[in-house]
């Protein structure tokens, strides 16, 4: 990912918390038949919580897909894997700030993870991936669906049909493009036009940028 010095986020914790936020990515591989991307949901293990699955200490993704995906094939075969975390994002007009004499940009947030997958067909070790997703993403909505209270002998044959995939992260890159190479003034303009618009994305990412000036003004 090119990201030129004044936008790199290397915080490990900062990064891990971003994958977590957005925790719905894009799993890119290349084989075969050419590239292949799947939009999935994924869990992310840190430091100390994946043990030796980790040795890079940068993080452990869990994931699954169904196997009639032909991505899966290129997993299965151990193909190279980035996944990619997108976070918030808005455009920036020059007029919100006080020198205008330059250009429009983007500002956005984004988080690239490599690492070569390990495919997952064990039945029972796909389930304990399923209920995990179950625990972070529907538990918390207080529904009276219960995957546990679901009969065994229905949900098995599912499982066949399903591989989960854990990726050991090697590298791990974050570019936080939130007007860094602007001046104070500048990027308190930007943050006063995106709160007053009012537009979800922009307005995550004007938080973002309070949070950047608080931690410059508490350095």
């Amino acid at each position: 990912m090119y990201t030129p010095k004044p936008y790199v986020e290397a915080d490990l914790a900062t990064l891990h918390a971003g994958i977590r936020a957005w925790s719905f990515g894009t799993l890119i591989t290349v084989g075969p038949s050419g590239v292949n991307a799947t939009h999935l949901p994924f869990l992310l293990d840190a430091a100390g919580e994946a043990g030796d699955q980790d040795p890079q200490g940068h993080g452990l993704l869990t994931t699954h897909l169904s196997k009639k995906n032909p991505q899966f094939e290129d997993l299965r075969a151990g193909a190279e894997a980035l996944a990619i975390f997108q976070g918030p994002h808005a455009f920036i007009t020059p007029s919100w700030y006080v020198k205008q004499s330059t250009f429009p940009t983007w500002n956005y947030t984004a988080i690239h993870a490599r690492g070569t997958p390990r495919v997952i067909e064990e039945r029972m070790a796909v389930h304990a991936v399923l209920r995990r997703t179950v625990a972070l993403y529907d538990t918390p909505l207080g529904g009276n669906w219960d995957f546990d209270a679901m009969s065994f002998d229905f949900v098995a044959p599912r499982l066949d049909m399903i591989a989960a995939v854990q990726i050991p992260v090697r590298v791990l890159e974050g570019k936080y493009k939130l007007n860094q190479d602007r001046s104070e003034e500048d990027r308190k303009g930007v943050i006063a036009a995106l709160e007053r618009l009012g537009e979800p994305q922009g307005v995550a990412v004007a938080g973002l940028m309070r949070q950047q000036l608080a931690a410059l003004a508490g350095g």
